[in-house]
């Protein structure tokens, strides 16, 4: 395969996953974006984590709704638990990195907030302890997840949602969590915005 084929390749399997998704998690991207709408309307906030690409996703998710998505908005709340190195090496250190995600919620999570955790694989133990630890404090959790979406999706409650991404593949997993992390700022700012 030459590389004009494999790149076409490339965007033929990233378009056939993404269609999949589209067809497969519209309704529970909605019932997300619904949910965390009313989150924000009522004051609370969205706390984000990943680590890698999706800790890249969750500071993305955090600037779209501290900053602006499209629309000139006011700022909403959302931390990304993921970018400070001081808290996180000193968790790392003094405990273990299992607890990097789940101590900072323990601080910073409150009853209606939401965790937006995200994972390619389900396996993170520091992305389990922190569905653990929002469940603690009250805080449902959003899980955007690939794969058989692993420990990470048996941690989850009832009232949790799941957007797992139909594909075993890491990088065709990260491409839909973008996606899916544009369509929860875009519906978010047209129900709270129109």
């Amino acid at each position: 395969m030459d590389t004009v084929e494999r790149i076409q390749q490339t965007f033929a399997e990233s378009i056939e996953v993404k269609t999949q998704s589209a067809i497969l998690l519209s309704e529970l991207i909605a019932t997300a974006a619904s949910q965390l709408a009313d989150v924000l309307i009522n004051g609370n906030k969205v706390l984000a984590c990943g680590n890698g690409g999706s800790a890249a996703d969750a500071q993305h998710f955090s600037a779209e709704m501290l900053n602006r998505y499209e629309m000139e908005r006011p700022p909403l709340p959302a931390i990304a638990l993921t970018t400070d190195s001081s808290t996180l090496t000193s968790i790392a250190n003094d405990y273990h990195y299992d607890e990097v995600f789940s101590k900072q919620i323990r601080a910073l999570g409150q009853s209606g907030d939401i965790l937006l955790a995200i994972t390619t694989s389900g396996g993170s133990p520091n992305i389990v302890k922190a569905i653990e630890a929002a469940h603690e404090r009250d805080v449902t959790v959003f899980l955007l997840s690939g794969k058989d979406g692993g420990a990470a999706a048996e941690a989850l409650d009832a009232e949790d949602i799941e957007l797992r991404v139909p594909s075993n593949v890491t990088a065709r997993i990260q491409e839909v969590h973008l996606i899916l992390i544009h369509c929860l700022c875009d519906l978010v700012d047209k129900k709270l915005f129109g």
